[in-house]
């Protein structure tokens, strides 16, 4: 039974709810849990609730304040960067936040000793991604074996660190995530936590060339689009 229980961690963004319906898709019974980080963009946290609502299932909000260690723009007093999507590389950027996924794995951990949960689902990405070290293959090895050198449960029956769009577009993701029904409607994927998503960021930027690439249309209101995506709306008659 143990195996077909799974913490699922989500943001309210575009991949984490996907991966909370892969998994519920492949039958394992979910306990979702967010966290409240003082994050710029908390406008997420309400996002994750929603999804929850949709699926019937009972959310976790774990509350933590990054904000006392600060260096990034989602968690300091730092400008969120605007930039083209050809400016978009491997470096890491300043919304990177200091050692996030690491805590967040650390807390599903704990969360799954207590209620038995051997899977830890996160919706990370090394594809179309913004460089942050805490979405690359490595680091989710590195993390499984380090869960099950130091935590009781881990020892004695093991975690796994499952994640499943790790080699998936957004463009691909997006494609899963229709196909399995999720709400993208109640997504938010903003650095801003404006009452529209910003347009301009790095997060809205990849989200947008994901569904254009995926030939399908976001269902959020955007402050204004970029010019790729603008003109692929105009190409098809959406504006």
């Amino acid at each position: 039974m143990d195996g077909k229980r799974a913490v699922v961690l989500i943001s309210g963004g575009l991949d984490s709810p996907t991966v909370l319906a892969y998994a519920l898709d492949h039958g394992y019974k979910v306990f979702p849990l967010s966290f409240d980080y003082s994050q710029r963009h908390a406008r997420e946290v309400q996002s994750s609730e929603k999804i929850c609502s949709y699926y019937g299932l009972e959310l976790k909000k774990i509350t933590i304040n990054l904000r006392q260690i600060g260096g990034s723009a989602l968690t300091d007093d730092i400008e969120v960067p605007e930039r083209g999507i050809d400016s978009i590389d491997g470096s890491v950027p300043v919304t990177y936040v200091p050692a996030r996924n690491t805590i967040f794995i650390s807390l599903a951990a704990a969360y799954g000793e207590v209620i038995k949960a051997g899977t830890i689902f996160i919706g990370a990405n090394a594809i179309d991604y913004s460089g942050y070290p805490d979405c690359r293959p490595e680091f989710y090895n590195a993390m499984e074996k380090t869960l099950n050198l130091g935590t009781e449960y881990g020892i004695e029956s093991g975690f796994k660190i499952n994640v499943p769009l790790q080699y998936l577009t957004k463009a691909d993701i997006v494609k899963l995530g229709r196909k399995l029904g999720v709400p993208y409607r109640l997504t938010w994927s903003c650095y801003n936590g404006r009452e529209k998503a910003c347009g301009r960021c790095d997060s809205c930027i990849l989200r947008l060339k994901g569904f254009m690439e995926a030939g399908d249309f976001d269902d959020i209101e955007y402050e204004e689009y970029p010019d790729f995506y603008f003109q692929y709306l105009k190409s098809h008659g959406k504006l």
